[in-house]
């Protein structure tokens, strides 16, 4: 990878993988793309920026010519809970942001990622240990929108020999962005509300489990993928990765570990519980391990602990 372009790059994601991916292949070698251009954000200031809507397939090739890519990083989309409040707009920009990606990445020869969700899976689909090859019949607009996007990918590597890559993420947890509107979003609000607050309400059902991973290992998963033998790829577009499974419970559980008065109480939304019981307890990600390496390097506990440390050294509850 010597040039890599990043769309999506001020969402939770691509926030901390534009600047790792700056930190290892260098500044200038990174260009990062989103809707809009805040001032005085580490993404738009530490490196090459440009304004990109992803459904202007004119536009991103430009930039992409511009820019003498050889990589692309596909990562704007609408997630579970905004995308099934608002569903032709989530079809538009989750699929017509794909093909267009897909479409440069064909033109220009790109070696190409986007991911996908543990939202491609659904009700009908193995809750326990989710094998990596099995039944996936969502039932949200993002679920279809993934499975879809995998397909594609699919596609698109066997018709014209795009080299793409992608895995199935769990949910996912970061103190440095917000979420932006997913099912999982709790596991990070419950860190923000125990410092300001020492209480959370939580919209996810007690007992619910959902897999979900630290942002550390979900960036270092990234960069890992692109970085593999391709040849030793069998399961290129959507590997199952997985670091931990837990319930809303069992993080303030955790958190009280640290702050022993710490309350938790509970107000379901019907829309985001009803999406979290369609998605699987848990991931297999033993095909991952296998093809490529990957490994989670945090657990709940070691996960709060970081959390709660770097949330309160952003002056977070003081």
């Amino acid at each position: 990878m010597k040039k890599i372009l990043v769309t999506g790059a001020l969402g939770q994601i691509g926030s901390e993988l534009v600047m790792r991916m700056r930190e290892l292949y260098g500044r200038d070698n990174v260009i990062a793309t989103d809707l809009r251009k805040p001032d005085n954000n580490s993404v738009v200031t530490s490196g090459p920026f440009e304004t990109l809507d992803v459904t202007d397939y004119q536009s991103m090739l430009r930039i992409a010519k511009k820019h003498e890519i050889d990589t692309l990083v596909h990562l704007a989309a609408l997630l579970s809970a905004t995308a099934e409040a608002k569903p032709l707009l989530a079809w538009n920009i989750n699929m017509g942001g794909l093909v267009n990606a897909l479409e440069v990445a064909r033109e220009l020869k790109c070696k190409f990622f986007t991911p996908s969700s543990i939202g491609s899976f659904g009700p009908s689909t193995p809750k326990d240990n989710t094998p990596q090859d099995t039944i996936q019949r969502p039932t949200t607009m993002y679920g279809v929108n993934k499975v879809s996007g995998e397909l594609l990918c699919n596609y698109y590597h066997t018709k014209f020999g795009v080299d793409t890559r992608g895995v199935r993420f769990p949910g996912l947890i970061s103190y440095k962005v917000l979420p932006g509107g997913g099912t999982t979003d709790y596991a990070v609000d419950i860190y923000y509300e125990a410092l300001k607050t020492g209480k959370y309400t939580s919209f996810i059902d007690k007992g619910t489990k959902m897999d979900m991973m630290y942002m550390p290992d979900a960036i270092n998963a990234i960069i890992n993928l692109l970085e593999a033998d391709e040849s030793k790829l069998k399961h290129r577009n959507a590997f199952n990765i997985a670091a931990m499974s837990f319930s809303p419970e069992e993080v303030a559980s955790e958190i009280k570990k640290h702050m022993p008065k710490f309350e938790l109480s509970y107000k379901v939304d019907p829309v985001r519980q009803n999406i979290a019981n369609s998605w699987p307890n848990s991931m297999d990600s033993t095909c991952a391990k296998n093809e490529w390496g990957f490994k989670a390097e945090y657990d709940l506990a070691k996960m709060t602990t970081d959390m709660l440390e770097k949330l309160s050294a952003k002056g977070i509850g003081a």
